[in-house]
């Protein structure tokens, strides 16, 4: 079944599986309409560097879920044809917006389970003659159009369900032996499986790991010309995101950074510019993370080095970060603290799902709605943060964990707070840059319930009580006056407080009474 698009009426169709009241439930939690288009291409904040702005400038805050599946069947060689319209509604019904879109460089692991072919290829299955996987030998001078097809028409059908695409073009994975295992033995570019004459096993060891290096030209030429294909085919969605490789050994730097120039300039010549990101090297090495950091990428997936699983360091802003599990635990992961840990220091987190691990029939607990618990937590509070977050004034918020004796805190000093309470209970908040009173609302971590409690006022540092006994929580805090630097305030001293104008209206700038407020 060919799949160009998926609108409203297939997600309904789709949703009577997961059930009326999850439907409600997501309608309540995203509060926007299904269908709602990215619009423009992301770009890096220009005011806030750890997210993304759309076209209008709203600064984007990606979280999501991805599981292997979403391009290619029998990607990881489990005989497994994908049903990609009921994950998306999956991911709407947990108002995630952003999924990567994997892909294999292999057509099989190794001469077990025949079967098991990932399809479709960006190059045409021509022959003549038989690839080591029993199938006809590729042409590399030759595109194969289906592929190209199936990635554009699945970008635009998530596209309109308002999920962002991060666009994998290779696999660390497909080049180099695992235990058991060697997936050079189903590349293209391995010489026994093309027409071609390209060898891409440049020293000849059976492992094909250099063809994630710059030492065949003539490897070089043809994943290049690969990469314009699918920015030819791709350019004019604005949901889209790169990943040149899914953790690719730290042999593959320079040419990493190489793949990251050549999407940048062959896009500069193009209607649309889109990020372009790096993921965690493994086999990786000593500060694998700073590679990441020291890259052209636009975004990055570090691994666990930094305590990024359980005390993620505060985002800086040399990048957009994506948080993803799969770089610091692989399928599943921690907690649900893990999510809300990421956010308050300036992440964007995403998860590999189970969604469809065959291993652990996982699938079948989807369709029949019997979620594993620590799963679903994950995926509910990913959500739920999306959910805060369109609340916030995230472009000016940043992490400033001294604020908070939790030591989780994204603030906009002086005018708004956001806190998470791993263990609950309460926490101690420096507001001594706020000026007059500050409202006060909660959430349930777990919930995703809100509860409104009673104001406090700025000036000094506070101690506020969760109202949640049995949940970790978020606390967001938010000044109802305004903001002053501290030198200016001098008992006594009059200030002149500027509401905020409601959308649409004109600011007052006149010194009126009603503007005017003592300390």
């Amino acid at each position: 079944m060919q799949y160009s698009c998926v609108n409203n009426t297939l997600l309904k169709q789709r949703m009577p599986r997961l059930g009326i009241g999850a439907m409600l439930m997501a309608l309540l939690i995203t509060g926007q309409a299904y269908g709602e288009k990215a619009r423009g291409p992301l770009r890096v904040h220009p005011h806030n560097p750890r997210y993304f702005a759309d076209g209008t400038g709203k600064a984007i805050y990606l979280t999501g879920s991805h599981m292997g599946w979403e391009l290619q069947d029998d990607a990881w060689g489990r005989e497994h044809v994908f049903d990609y319209p009921a994950f998306l509604a999956f991911l709407v019904e947990h108002n995630h917006n952003l999924i990567r879109m994997w892909v294999v460089e292999h057509t099989r692991w190794d001469i077990s389970n025949p079967k098991a072919v990932a399809f479709p290829m960006p190059w045409r299955r021509t022959g003549p003659g038989k690839a080591l996987d029993g199938h006809p030998k590729f042409d590399l001078k030759r595109f194969d159009p289906g592929y190209f097809d199936r990635l554009r028409s699945r970008i635009i059908a998530a596209g309109e369900q308002g999920i962002y695409v991060v666009v994998m073009l290779f696999q660390g994975f497909s080049v180099h032996k695992r235990p058991g295992r060697n997936p050079w033995f189903g590349h293209p570019f391995n010489e026994c499986n093309n027409i071609n004459g390209i060898d891409g096993d440049v020293n000849g060891d059976g492992d094909g790991r250099e063809v994630h290096t710059l030492a065949n030209r003539k490897v070089t030429d043809l994943q290049e010309g690969y990469v314009r294909k699918v920015i030819d085919t791709i350019n004019d969605l604005d949901n889209v995101l790169y990943e040149v490789a899914n953790e690719a050994g730290n042999y593959s730097t320079e040419w990493q950074y190489d793949m990251i120039r050549l999407i940048k300039k062959y896009e500069a010549t193009k209607p649309k510019q889109h990020p372009v990101g790096m993921t965690v090297q493994i086999p990786g090495g000593h500060n694998n993370n700073e590679v990441l950091l020291n890259s052209p990428a636009d975004w990055v997936s570090p691994n666990a080095e930094s305590g990024y699983r359980d005390n993620p360091p505060a985002a800086d802003g040399r990048k957009v970060i994506l948080s993803d599990t799969d770089h610091l635990w692989g399928v599943g992961g921690n907690s649900r603290e893990w999510v809300w840990k990421s956010f308050c220091r300036g992440l964007n987190p995403i998860y590999m799902d189970s969604y469809t691990d065959q291993e652990t029939k996982q699938l079948d607990k989807i369709v029949n709605r019997e979620f594993d618990p620590r799963w679903e937590s994950i995926r509910l509070a990913m959500g739920y943060a999306r959910k805060l977050a369109s609340t916030i004034n995230l472009r000016a918020m940043v992490p400033r964990n001294e604020l908070a004796s939790t030591g989780y805190c994204l603030a906009d000093v002086g005018k708004e707070y956001l806190i998470y309470l791993p263990e609950g209970g309460s926490v101690t908040v420096d507001l001594r840059d706020v000026v007059g009173p500050v409202s006060v609302q909660w959430f349930n971590a777990k919930s995703g319930k809100s509860k409104t409690a009673e104001g406090t006022r700025g000036g000094a540092k506070r101690t506020l009580a969760s109202p949640f006994r049995s949940s970790d929580a978020v606390l967001h805090l938010k000044a109802l006056l305004g903001s002053y630097p501290r030198a200016a305030r001098d008992p006594g001293l009059w200030l002149l407080t500027v509401s905020r104008p409601s959308p649409g209206s004109s600011a007052c700038r006149c010194p009126c009474s009603r503007h005017l407020s003592s300390r």
